[in-house]
């Protein structure tokens, strides 16, 4: 969150124009080609960066001001500050290609880095090559009083990733020597500090005395980035930088190919005797570089595990602890794949290691990578690793829901771990009504990811129960809230939380009439039935508007998409009629937030004839209950609309030969009803004003049924005739604007001139399924919209030829 002042700042730089760019560029030259290194030309690379960083496409700057950033940066007298102002401002143009640079020339490992931070930044593949060979030579002769070179390491592992064959493999053994040296034999004492010594006596070195372990205690084994002190020893910020590169470093220079990919084959096949074999292994200094730098970080890792159960005297160091053993344990991760030796020795550590995180909340986000790990090696060191995966999906979305970062970590856990659920996939998909809480509370950056994830979760067994949970997402959200705020005393609550002014809302959640709603609501995992919760939106009504439950009400359309998406790849016809009754039940049961219900509308109604295509017969055997949907209490026109296609597309004996011309009959009666109720010249204040499109397409679906019952088709010419001559009358009161008048006024007409042809109506309302194939229905020349109204103007011209 920005402060006041900063959000000014950055809207000043985001409008300031092209030419007021070039003017203050001009001030900015002036200054660095006299070389006033001084304040006034801080303070101007700083509002420069700030322009060029404010907007997401590139500021173009002049040349002259680029080739002196450029000059400024290169030249050995350049205070640090500005050469970092400098490099920011050219990374933020980048890439570019009037931007050149070269660093084949530039000693000072510090200034070597900021210049291929830029360098990296143009993304110039053969650039990166060179790059990586000067970096590698200036590591290669550093003297041992020479420039530090751990600012260039950042670099030579951006290299390897962004072009992995920029290193030759003696290169790589090298530096994977070096690494493992930094990991291992770093300094345990402090760094020596120097005073003035005072006026009359000359500067004394004095020294500090050992580092110190986290709880204060004088470190008794190597260093590490877990180790405290005042002042620290290259060695010792080598050993950081060198911990801080070395997973991404093993990824890149390890095995490759088959190797990599047959460690857990090649583990299950060794069995216990690599314990034994690396417990007993061979000197470590005659190992290979890459052994060697295995064996040291699998020793530092160790070292951070021990290091992590130490009690932290400061909250930053409390920090670190979490954040470095997450990185350990993806660390022995790495190595366990590449080298299965380890794999045991590493079970030793991580399974006492998990059972202490189970029991502290504080460190509830290091049990993700442990949860990994099991998932990649459980089965090949033949552990049952279901129980790990209970207490995640169990535990933990119910009781840290509210974490944005675990719930990001969380749901990224998930994706990238699909692959490898294998057998346990079902503890995930059981587990859905935990996970979604956490897209209840954090919606708006956790929808796309959810997105992703649904075809995952979904299946035939979860498929009704999930979508109940999506359209009630924004009442989970307000019960959450709800179960937030019953755990604060009144005192803790703000004065403008809602729960204060409707304290109604606190005594329902505990109230035992309501408590069985709340918990089939809140549940961890898959119950296999359905509650209707009207009780509770009526209860949790004054928490709506909540910003929280609006945000999530707004993701539920693109989340019911990505739903239905999903579940029509598998469906069957038991499954498809089920979800479509489940719509026409619940699209007048829905959590009232503003706005919510149109929307969800808008879905449903489109997914609804989606779900009668997949199974055409599922509007005659649910032919009661849509009975009763067209002739009961309704909402919004969206959902009637598509229900009413649907019958006149599917009520059909050429769809399922169980459809009676008695079921025609009856439905034509209830939309017959329907129509004239909703075409009422003087219509009922209670009820809304029906759309056209209801109009137009309940007289399509009339006609298409009275074209397969000729009985009923001198009624349905005669209730068209009447709608024609009622859309032509000025009272109609219906449909209040004139283009609404005309459309159905032209389709009345169209479709009385296709009745005056009983056998054409026929083919065009009901076709054939030869006929119904996709590529009728792509080629405009077959499409109904032509038939109509080549129809008509036959019709129009022929009238005297035609009978009636």
């Amino acid at each position: 969150m920005f402060t006041t002042g900063a959000e000014s700042l950055l809207r000043q730089a985001r409008e300031i124009r092209d030419e007021e760019l070039g003017k203050f560029c001009a001030r900015v030259c002036a200054l660095l080609r006299k070389e006033d290194w001084g304040a006034d030309a801080l303070d101007a690379l700083r509002r420069l960066f700030l322009i060029v960083s404010a907007t997401k496409y590139n500021r173009r700057l002049e040349e002259p001001c680029v080739a002196l950033l450029k000059t400024a940066l290169c030249s050995p007298t350049c205070p640090e500050q500005l050469q970092l102002l400098c490099a920011a401002v050219l990374r933020e143009m980048s890439p570019s290609d009037s931007l050149s640079l070269s660093c084949d020339h530039i000693q000072n490992t510090r200034q070597l880095g900021l210049v291929a931070s830029v360098l990296l930044a143009q993304g110039d593949r053969q650039q990166i090559r060179s790059l990586g060979q000067r970096v590698l030579g200036v590591l290669e002769s550093r003297q041992p009083e020479g420039p530090s070179p751990r600012h260039v390491l950042p670099v030579v592992s951006k290299v390897t990733s962004l072009a992995p064959d920029a290193l030759r493999e003696e290169q790589t053994r090298a530096l994977s020597k070096r690494l493992g040296d930094w990991l291992r034999y770093a300094s345990v004492q402090q760094a020596v500090t120097h005073s003035s010594g005072g006026f009359f006596s000359t500067p004394r070195a004095r020294q500090l005395g050992p580092v110190t372990e986290v709880d204060g205690a004088v470190a008794t084994d190597f260093f590490t980035v877990l180790s405290t002190g005042q002042r620290f020893t290259e060695d010792q910020w080598l050993n950081v930088q060198a911990f801080s590169m070395l997973r991404a470093w093993l990824l890149d220079s390890g095995p490759e190919g088959s190797s990599a990919a047959d460690a857990d084959d090649k583990s299950e096949l060794e069995g216990s005797t690599l314990s034994v074999l690396s417990a007993t292994s061979t000197a470590s200094h005659l190992l290979p570089p890459q052994e060697w730098l295995r064996e040291k970080a699998f020793e530092y890792c160790q070292r951070l595990l021990e290091q992590s159960n130490r009690r932290a005297l400061r909250k930053a160091d409390s920090d670190l602890q979490k954040a470095c053993l997450v990185e350990a344990v993806l660390v022995l991760d790495v190595l366990c794949r590449q080298d299965p030796s380890f794999l045991y020795r590493t079970l030793s550590c991580l399974k006492p290691l998990h059972t202490r995180l189970r029991g502290d909340p504080a460190w509830v986000r290091a049990l993700l990578p442990v949860a990994q790990f099991f998932l990649h090696h459980g089965e090949a060191a033949a552990v049952d690793a279901e129980a790990v995966y209970q207490h995640l999906f169990t535990r933990i979305p119910a009781d840290h829901f509210h974490s944005p970062m675990l719930a990001f970590e969380f749901i990224q856990f998930c994706r990238d771990s699909l692959p490898l659920f294998g057998r346990n996939l079902g503890v995930l998909r059981t587990s859905f009504p935990n996970l979604f809480k956490f897209l209840a509370w954090n919606s708006p950056p956790l929808t796309s990811d959810f997105v992703a994830l649904l075809p995952s979760l979904v299946d035939a067994g979860t498929a009704v129960e999930m979508l109940h949970l999506l359209l009630d997402l924004p009442c989970l959200t307000a019960a959450l809230d709800l179960q937030l705020r019953s755990l604060q005393a009144s005192s803790e609550r703000p004065p403008w939380d809602v729960s204060i002014r409707a304290p109604g809302c606190l005594e329902a959640f505990r109230d035992s009439q309501v408590q069985g709603l709340f918990q089939h609501l809140l549940r961890a995992q898959a119950s296999g039935t359905a509650e209707r919760l009207t009780p509770l939106y009526r209860l949790l009504q004054p928490l709506a508007g909540c910003a929280r439950v609006v945000q999530c009400a707004e993701a539920v359309p693109t989340l019911l998409r990505a739903f239905f998406s999903a579940v029509t790849q598998f469906a069957d016809g038991a499954l498809a009629s089920q979800l479509a009754l489940l719509l026409l039940e619940r699209s007048d049961s829905l959590y009232q937030v503003p706005g919510y219900e149109a929307s969800v509308h808008r879905v449903l109604s489109s997914q609804f004839p989606a779900l009668c295509k997949l199974h055409p017969p599922l509007v005659v055997e649910q032919a009661k209950e849509l009975l009763e949907f067209v002739g009961g209490p309704r909402g919004g026109g969206h959902m009637l609309t598509s229900v009413v296609w649907a019958i006149g597309e599917y009520l059909s004996v050429s769809w399922d030969r169980r459809c009676t011309v008695e079921q025609i009959n009856n439905f034509f009666e209830a939309l017959e009803a329907l129509l004239f109720e909703v075409t009422r010249s003087r219509p009922s204040t209670a009820l809304p004003q029906c759309p056209p499109q209801v109009i137009t397409v309940l007289m399509t679906t009339l006609t298409k049924l009275a074209s397969r019952s000729q009985d009923l088709i001198p009624r349905v010419s005669l209730l068209l005739s009447k709608m024609r001559n009622l859309a032509q009358s000025p009272a109609t009161g219906s449909m209040p604007s004139e283009e609404d008048v005309g459309a159905v006024r032209t389709r009345a007409t169209e479709l009385l001139n296709l009745l005056k042809m009983p056998s054409v109506a026929q083919f065009v309302f009901t076709p054939s399924v030869e006929v119904s194939e996709p590529r009728y229905h792509r080629d405009t020349n077959t499409a109904l919209p032509l038939v109509l109204r080549t129809v008509s103007r036959l019709v129009e011209r022929e009238a005297g030829l035609l009978p009636g």
